[in-house]
């Protein structure tokens, strides 16, 4: 048995390794495009949502405060304007940051009036949202009035220094962030590997007609079938390796306005626990296409038929942006793929369970072995194989 099991596993590997173009295409391609992508996403957002730090706003004041006046000049570039309603068009046209509009005797109006009395004297800072510019300009002066009212009727002090009052740790910020977006990525990358070499391997082999030469072989169906799924699982590994890699590499381009999110959190330790849980979920995956792709007469049709299976990953992956810790029933954890996907969580968020990880790995490698045992009976019902 131990025999034809290598001899389909080496064949499989042969037939993908000596074809350099699918090597390229699934292996190589799927990481560097990903790198590429998310990079230029961060590096697009960063110059959306950036506002120029260098240079003070350009802000346009209609009205006057000796007392806020100098604050103003300190902080911003006041630019000079005959109308006021000139000034908010060139706001519209994001060629001036913001326009402040002080009512009239704005100082003396402040000074006589008492809360509760009436309307409190209203400063107008018009600005435009889609410009990060202006947006900042914004902030700024928004901060800048707000300090300005605190010292007019100041009683206490609300996180005084800003520094100190948030609990959150790195750790928390790290896990928090990478249990919501990778274990859906991972799930996509897992199963696009998968997709990419199972429909090839099966419903490929029935289209060329070169499945039958396989069968007459002195090699049994069940030697066959596990031979193939061991292959496919080995290639849509390394195909999932290259999209994770990429995406990992990418993510610090992609979110360097996250502050101090970073994958160095984990330890070795951390990461192969992931990679067991993975390389359980990709045996099941594999079996799981391999047994639909036997179904197919061509390729095409296979890819087809597997596009339920397809959102259903999908769906399972966003699961994870729906809590903060994984489940804590130990039933959940042998719900196939479900399984993965919480597994996952409880690694990125440092909450692991010995015994949730070893139901995970443990139940898909059985529903793979049992994937395996109906592609072995798929294999030897001639009416499937031989389909037209």
């Amino acid at each position: 048995m131990r025999n034809g099991l290598l001899t389909v596993f080496k064949k499989e590997l042969a037939r993908f390794f000596s074809d350099k173009r699918m090597v390229f295409s699934t292996v190589l391609l799927p990481g560097l495009m990903i790198y590429l992508l998310y990079s230029l996403m961060g590096s697009a957002i960063m110059n959306k949502f950036s506002a120029d730090e260098t240079t003070p706003p350009l802000v346009a004041v209609f009205g006057s405060s000796d007392a806020v006046e100098p604050m103003l000049s300190q902080s911003v570039r006041l630019a000079d304007f005959a109308a006021k309603e000139d000034a908010m068009d060139a706001v519209r046209a994001q060629t001036l940051d913001a326009l402040v509009v002080f009512p009239e005797d704005f100082d003396a109006a402040v000074s006589a009036y008492e809360i509760g009395s009436s309307a409190a004297p209203n400063v107008a800072i018009y600005y435009n949202s889609t410009s990060s510019d202006s947006q900042a300009a914004y902030t700024l002066l928004d901060e800048l009035f707000s300090g300005y009212e605190a010292t007019l009727c100041n009683k206490f002090d609300i996180n005084a220094g800003g520094v100190g009052y948030d609990l959150a740790s790195d750790t928390d910020e790290t896990s928090s962030f990478f249990s919501m977006l990778l274990p859906m990525l991972l799930m996509m990358f897992l199963f696009s590997g998968c997709m990419s070499v199972a429909p090839e391997a099966i419903a490929g082999e029935k289209e060329r007609g070169t499945i039958a030469t396989l069968l007459i072989t002195p090699i049994s169906r069940s030697q066959i079938a596990l031979g193939k799924i061991m292959a496919l699982s080995v290639i849509a590994l390394l195909s999932a390796a290259s999209s994770a890699v990429g995406t990992i590499l990418s993510l610090p381009k992609l979110m360097s306005g996250a502050g101090s999110i970073s994958g160095s959190l984990y330890s070795a330790s951390d990461y192969l626990l992931l990679a067991a849980v993975i390389a359980s979920t990709v045996l099941l995956l594999v079996a799981l296409i391999s047994i639909v792709s036997a179904f197919a007469k061509t390729i095409k049709e296979a890819q087809t038929l597997v596009t339920p299976l397809m959102l259903v990953v999908m769906f399972l992956g966003i699961t994870a942006m729906f809590g903060n810790r994984a489940s804590g029933n130990s039933a959940v954890y042998l719900i196939p793929l479900y399984n993965s996907v919480q597994s996952m969580v409880s690694i990125l968020t440092f909450d692991i369970s010995a015994l949730h990880l070893l139901l995970t790995v443990g139940s898909n490698l059985v529903y793979a072995l049992l994937g395996t045992l109906v592609l072995t009976r798929m294999f030897r019902n001639e009416k499937i194989i031989f389909s037209k």
